[in-house]
């Protein structure tokens, strides 16, 4: 019999990781000190190799063309339904809900979701079944209605590839989303999915900036999985997120997209020339900044979210030894999914207490 003979991949990663140098090696602002240098210059060629950039550049002057298309009440909130502009001939639909209860204008949460057919369907609560509301309280997926419960106006949208923003080609034969299809042809363009969604987050927020009910000096963002991802990566480049909670997706790269497979929309062509996300993580400090994490994350290998976790703490400790409390991994005891145990106080405590950018903004 003849030996089979396949790819040496162990040869191959070994190769590409020795021969590659991260230009932005968080270590690099540790020895230098100069963590405001690093941030501005990370922040920029991420935006650049991402896509958000030239998004941004073109989109500078398209109106948002706001248009409400229904305004529904529920005890304690009323939930409107709006699509603004975000790229010529591209809408983003979104949810908007508004306590009634307390006096406004409320900070805001932002609750982008993750890889779910019905996206900001399931985040608000609007289940088409019994068993989709049974799974999506199991895994605490009601994210939009815990943030608005806890007293938050919120921004529920469809992130780009799902629900109202897939395909009609994947929509019709019921395919989860449109990843993979956008994901290949943004690469054609030098774009990429995760520049894109961050892209629509800004535009929300420029929305959000000018609504009466809505305080955008507080704001956070959090979501599971994938709609973590993009609150982690929102966070990074854009500087208004207060406070970032991102669930099920903080890991190294070797550690979890380049070991277990993932989606198409987990991935940025040269990313591993600038940093890991833990490097990334240094784009969002000293901002406060909770990890969600399951011990039993298949997805996202725990061991290889705390090696993650205990570098992005590193940051933060040289930042400023009074913002350890700022920077933090919950660990919840299942799978990928959703902790909101300690979300949401976590959220209080940063909200109202001021900590992290402000002291870092006004320090020499």
């Amino acid at each position: 019999m003849t030996e089979s003979i396949l790819f040496a991949t162990d040869s191959y990663m070994r190769n590409l990781r020795e021969n590659t140098v991260r230009e932005f090696d968080y270590k690099q602002a540790l020895d230098s000190g100069d963590w405001k240098r690093w941030q501005q210059s990370f922040r920029e060629r991420l935006a650049e190799l991402t896509g958000l950039a030239s998004l941004r550049e073109y989109t500078r002057d398209l109106p948002l063309s706001p248009r409400t298309t229904e305004t529904v009440r529920f005890p304690g909130y009323r939930r409107e339904k709006t699509y603004i502009t975000t790229e010529p001939g591209v809408e983003i639909p979104f949810y908007l809900l508004i306590p009634e209860n307390g006096t406004g204008p409320f900070p805001l949460v932002l609750t982008p979701h993750g890889h779910g057919k019905r996206g900001k369907e399931t985040y608000v609560g609007n289940y088409s079944s019994d068993s989709e509301r049974e799974q999506a309280e199991a895994g605490e997926r009601d994210v939009a209605l815990q943030a608005v419960m806890e007293g938050y106006a919120v921004i529920a949208m469809d992130v780009r590839g799902f629900w109202e923003m897939s395909r009609d080609e994947e929509f019709s034969t019921k395919k989860a989303g449109s990843c993979d299809e956008l994901q290949k042809r943004a690469f054609m363009y030098g774009r990429t999915l995760i520049g894109e969604r961050v892209h629509d987050m800004g535009r929300l927020i420029d929305y959000a900036s000018a609504h009466p009910d809505i305080d955008t000096s507080r704001m956070v963002i959090t979501g599971n999985s994938g709609g973590g991802t993009v609150s982690f990566f929102t966070a990074a480049l854009d500087e208004r997120i207060s406070v970032c909670v991102p669930s099920s997706c903080f890991c190294t790269y070797p550690g979890s997209v380049m070991k277990v497979p993932h989606c198409h929309c987990n991935f940025i062509p040269g990313i591993m020339k600038l940093g890991d996300m833990y490097d990334i993580a240094g784009l969002i400090a000293p901002r406060p900044l909770l990890f969600v994490h399951g011990i039993l994350d298949q997805d996202f290998p725990i061991e290889h979210t705390r090696e993650a976790f205990a570098h992005a703490r590193i940051i933060y400790e040289a930042i400023d030894r009074k913002l350890t409390d700022c920077c933090e991994l919950y660990e919840g005891n299942g799978g990928h999914r959703y902790y909101k145990e300690r979300v949401w106080p976590f959220v209080r405590q940063h909200l109202t207490s001021g900590k992290g950018g402000d002291r870092f903004l006004e320090s020499p």
